[in-house]
């Protein structure tokens, strides 16, 4: 790559939990002769992704190389945070080859696209392509739509009233924002849910979109890395529904970040996890904790009622064993002394 050629960034969107930063981990172990920098946009005060990503920090993507840029969606604060945070990684040296961005899983992919345009790195940077990971299950399941017929029927007797609920916004969205879209979990969802699944990937298209099914994040890169799709220049052809906008709000999500001592039953936090979920429509929690008598921190990771817990690292030495979590829900579902109460007693 010579000093004057662009450096390709892939934009990596999906709805919450739908397995972006593990893809990004499979991708930094297999780089195939990239250096590689991430962009972290977390949602909430607590860092759990960005610290994830450093841990498992390689040569060709160290930890210098790993941004976090938390409380605040990137494609809403693009001077503060988003451009001086290019900046900085391209003046790194060695310079990257490519450049990962991991957004918020409330994010809408279109705003962050026009922000390729600034005069600041357009010529610098380009989209090599979007990226939409897709929860099979959760698709499935029709969580972004429970009755799409319903739904139809209802806005074509009244044409003033927009039924969708913000989560299918983000949904539809991210979709059709995408390049190509990675279908997640597929062993979760079976044979019958991913043929769910991909008919609504495909109605939710507005072009005929790649769909390939990923466990774990573990993916070729030849697949997703070099499309050399420049979406900054073929912003038309990515619908969105804030088309016209002149800004968008998560105004919709809200979360509560809280601190956990060390526990001694991680099955009855998952527990008290899934109870919370089923209670309080909470979207997403994340974090991890520390158990007593382990050596390892426990990694937590929750879609709704569905958790997962493993053991991601040895506790560094002189480090603090306390724990984080974050809990994500739509506005209206937010009681932080209800959530602290449940996580925490």
């Amino acid at each position: 790559m010579t000093d004057f050629a662009k450096i390709p960034v892939t934009v990596i969107t999906g709805f919450l939990g739908a397995g972006k930063t593990t893809l990004i981990r499979h991708l930094m172990q297999n780089p195939q002769g990239r250096r590689l920098a991430v962009v972290v946009n977390e949602f909430g005060s607590v860092g759990v992704d960005g610290e994830i990503l450093r841990d498992c920090a390689v040569p060709d993507c160290p930890a210098e190389n790993i941004v976090e840029l938390a409380n605040g969606c990137i494609c809403c604060t693009v001077a503060d945070d988003f451009i001086p945070t290019v900046e900085a990684l391209l003046a790194l040296t060695p310079r990257p080859d490519h450049i990962l961005i991991e957004t918020s899983g409330l994010a809408l992919p279109k705003p962050l696209l026009k922000a390729f345009d600034w005069p600041a790195i357009r010529s610098r940077i380009t989209v090599d392509g979007v990226i939409a990971l897709a929860d099979a299950e959760a698709v499935a399941a029709g969580r972004f739509a429970p009755d799409p017929a319903a739904v139809d029927a209802q806005r074509a007797a009244d044409d003033a009233i927009d039924h969708e609920t913000p989560l299918s916004e983000v949904f539809e969205d991210q979709i059709a924002c995408a390049d190509i879209v990675l279908l997640t979990k597929p062993d979760l969802a079976g044979p019958e849910g991913i043929a769910a699944a991909r008919a609504v990937i495909a109605a939710e298209a507005p072009r005929p979109l790649p769909v390939v099914e990923v466990a774990e994040g573990a993916v070729d890169p030849r697949v997703i890395l070099g499309l050399g799709a420049a979406a900054e220049d073929d912003l038309d052809a990515r619908p969105s529904h804030h088309d016209g906008a002149d800004d968008h709000e998560h105004e919709d999500f809200d979360s509560v970040s809280l601190s956990i001592d060390e526990i001694d039953d991680p099955a009855a936090l998952g527990a008290r996890i899934a109870a919370l979920a089923r209670a309080r429509d909470i979207l997403r929690v994340k974090g991890h904790v520390a158990v007593r008598g382990k050596p390892m921190r426990l990694l937590v990771q929750a879609v709704g009622a569905r958790v997962r817990m493993q053991y991601d690292r040895p506790w560094n030495p002189g480090e603090p064993r306390s724990g984080h979590l974050v809990a994500i829900a739509e506005h209206d579902a937010i009681d932080p002394a209800a959530i602290r109460a449940a996580l925490v007693g």
